[in-house]
This record gives structure tokens, sequence and C-alpha cells, in this order.
């Protein structure tokens, strides 16, 4: 099994999407954003994890998702083509194993006991339930759990990797009604979903490699072919003496007008999924008996009384929850479902969502960058080395974080971020310019 180690050689801009870089150190940044403010009083309520509604904060881990898969279906395509199948087999099984030893590594348990006799009076559950429930499934797991499931389809036909999404949305939903769903939002509550969110979180790396299939049907090549001929271009002495942008837009490109149709159709599906969640209004009678509830009885399948008792109210407006990024009701006048967005579920309506979502801000970065030429250092730094910011990330919050108090005004919350994202760019950008990249 490989380490994790720093390649000494740079990734070469002309062999790389410089959208693709540019969209993942946005998503990194708005990581280092919703992790560093999520835990203070000062915090917006749209920059912290709220579970039961999509906020900001919920918008970034399927970005990376979606990432994966672009990056993927890109690279394991090339491998394929210059070492053969197996090799490339082989090679991505090590990697994402060598990921999840990170992930191991990173993420801290709490002490599983005190002193040897009552570790040897513990079951093994006692001992690796909480961590393989909590601690250890966050997004570095969650990302190599995810990428092994896509290794059967990752090379096939598109049907075939839809069919494969869908299979795997539709046996979430099954054990979410048999009792992940519950069991998930039960102390120790899960995180990103818990150990089986990997069957969601599959929806919005299936769409990452639809996305690579558009891009690279542009060029007329496959996946494993495709190059960033688009900057090379731009950057190229023109003869003519026309604007850079000219030879952007003679580049050819996907069908930018079809992704954008996709990735409205899944947001508003996700927002129909989500309508589900009105079956688990609370009667007006039944609030105050019901108070201390927080998930429903049955959160996967209504009640035939609630079902009932909404098809009698007739109003269309009844059957409509809140769009997304807009709180909904508190939890003793709607109880907590599977069909709310909710990121520690993992449900479907949220991933569904949250892929057309990523979907459509990429196309604004594809444009942004490959078309128009136009890309930040920043988000560059923080894109070509999003492993190493990230591990790098806790270590400077947990630092600057210790003189921040949990309910310091917004002033001096706004100075520590800034300090935050300095100091980190600076650690990051440091390996950057030594041609180091952290890599599994």
């Amino acid at each position: 099994m490989p380490t994790t180690h720093l390649s000494p050689a740079p990734p070469q801009p002309a062999n790389r999407i410089v959208s693709l870089d540019q969209f993942r150190g946005y998503t990194v940044i708005g990581m280092l954003l919703v992790n560093f403010l999520g835990g203070f009083v000062a915090c917006p309520k749209i920059l912290r994890h709220s579970h039961d509604y999509v906020s900001y904060a919920d918008t970034i881990m399927p970005q990376f998702l979606f990432a994966v898969g672009f990056a993927f279906r890109l690279t394991f395509g090339r491998h394929a083509e210059l070492q053969g199948t197996p090799v490339a087999y082989g090679r991505v099984v090590r990697r994402m194993l060598g990921l999840v030893l990170v992930a191991l590594v990173v993420y801290a348990v709490p002490q599983r006991a005190e002193n040897w006799q009552k570790l040897t009076e513990m079951t093994i559950w006692d001992i690796f339930g909480e961590p393989l429930k909590r601690n250890w499934f966050q997004t570095l797991m969650h990302i190599a759990v995810t990428a092994l499931w896509l290794v059967p389809v990752i090379r096939a036909r598109a049907m075939v990797r839809i069919g494969w999404m869908l299979g795997s949305a539709i046996a979430h939903v099954g054990l979410s009604y048999w009792f992940n769903f519950t069991w998930v939002n039960t102390a120790p509550n899960g995180i990103d979903g818990g150990p089986l969110a990997f069957l969601t979180w599959t929806i919005p790396a299936i769409v990452g490699t639809l996305a690579c299939d558009a891009v690279a049907s542009a060029f007329s090549r496959s996946p494993s072919k495709i190059e960033t001929e688009l900057e090379s271009q731009a950057l190229k002495e023109n003869p003519l003496g026309r604007d850079a942008r000219l030879v952007y837009k003679a580049v050819p490109r996907p069908k930018l007008g079809q992704m954008l149709t996709w990735a409205g159709f899944l947001m508003v599906l996700g927002y129909g999924f989500s309508c589900g969640t009105r079956f688990y209004d609370v009667p007006p009678e039944q609030i105050e008996s019901l108070r201390t509830e927080k998930l429903a009885k049955h959160p996967v399948w209504p009640a035939a009384d609630a079902i009932e008792a909404k098809f009698k109210s007739g109003a269309i407006s009844e059957y409509l929850a809140e769009p997304p990024f807009v709180a909904p009701p508190g939890a003793e006048v709607r109880k907590w479902n599977y069909w709310m967005m909710s990121q520690r579920g993992g449900t479907i309506s949220y991933l569904t969502f949250s892929a057309g979502f990523s979907l459509a801000l990429y196309v604004l970065f594809f444009v942004a960058c490959d078309v128009y030429g136009l890309s930040l250092a920043f988000f560059r730094t923080f894109g070509t080395n999003a492993l190493l910011a990230y591990v790098l990330h806790d270590l400077v919050e947990n630092a600057i974080g210790r003189f921040i108090p949990n309910d310091s005004p917004g002033w001096y919350l706004t100075c520590g971020l800034s300090l935050f994202f300095a100091m980190t760019w600076l650690f990051v950008r440091h390996f950057e310019r030594q041609g180091a990249y952290l890599r599994v």
C-alpha cells in the first residue's frame, strides 16, 4: 500500500484542466471558511451545518465529491491507456486504501478506556463502534470509500454509471427505512451520513464523471486523452494582435446549455424529493405532547394518518418544502425525517440538489477559466494541493483558535479568520513553490 508523500514534480499547467483546479481551490477555501467559523457564536447560520436543510456550508463537501468523480474518470482512463487496465485498477485501489489510512490518522478518536482492565471488559463494538460510526467517517474517509465504490463502473458508459448511481440511491433509501437514518441521528451522531453514506455521495461523484465526459467530448477525445489546450492556446503569441479572449472563444467547448439544463433538473429533482418532509408537519394539537421528540417515528415512510391529513388539506402550499438555503421550522413543528436536506443524514434530496448545484457552479468556472482565461493564483494554490491544505488547516486552526473565545465579537473573529487564511496559504504556497504536492 502506498504511503502519503510529497511529490517533487509539480503538475504541468498545459496538462491540467484549469477550471477543475480553480473549482477545487474554491471548494477548499469554502471548507476553510465554514470549518473555522462554524463553532463560534457570531457565525451566520448560513455558514453552519444545521443538519435539517442545505446551507452554504452544506454545499462544500458535495463539490469535493463532484471534483473527485471528474478527476477519477479523467486520470483512470489515462493510466489504463498508458499502463494497462489491471495496473490502473490496482493503482487506484492502493491509493484509496492509502487515503483510508490517512483518514484513520487525521481524525482523532477519544480515549477508549481509562485503563487496561476497562479495555479488556469492553466488547469489540464498544471499542470501535463510535469511531466507525462518527470519528473516522469524515470527509477523507467518505472520499476514499466512495471512490472505491465507483471502481467497478468508472470506465463504463454513461448509462451504466447512471444506473449504478440510481441503484446506490435506492439502496440508501431502503437501508435508511430499515435502520440507518435513525441510527445516524442517534447519539453518538454520525458525521456526513455515517458509514453507509457512500451510497448517496455517489450521486455528485457520478455527476462529476458525466461532466468529465462532456468536457472530453468537446475535443472529440476520450477522457484518457483530454488535455487543456485552452491555456496554452490563449498564451500563444497571436500574430493578428487580437485579444487573448478571442482566442479562447475559438476553442471547442462542451454543450454548456445542456450541462446547465441537467444541473437545473437535478436541483429541481432534489427539491422535489425534499417536499416529502411536509408529511412530517406536526398537527397543532400535538406540538406540546411531542415537543421533546426530535426524530419522526417513521422517518422514511410517513404514517398513514399523516398522509391522509395532508391529502385532505388540498392546498398546494401544504406540499411544498422551504426552498434551499431557507431554514425550515424547528423540530417541535416538523420532525426530522429522511426527506429533508440533511448532510448528517446523507439524504437523497440533499445529495441530488447538491450534485446539480455543483454542476452548475462548475459550468461557471469552465466559462470563466477555460473560455475566458480567468484564474486566481489563490484558488490555484489550494486547488492543486488540496490534500495538503486539508491536513494543515486543522493544525493552523487549533493554533489560532486558542486565542479566540467562543463568544468573540464579529470584528475579532474576522481578524482571526484572516490570520487563519494567511497562515494556511503561506504554508501551502511554500510547498507549491518548492514543487511539493501531497499525494497518496
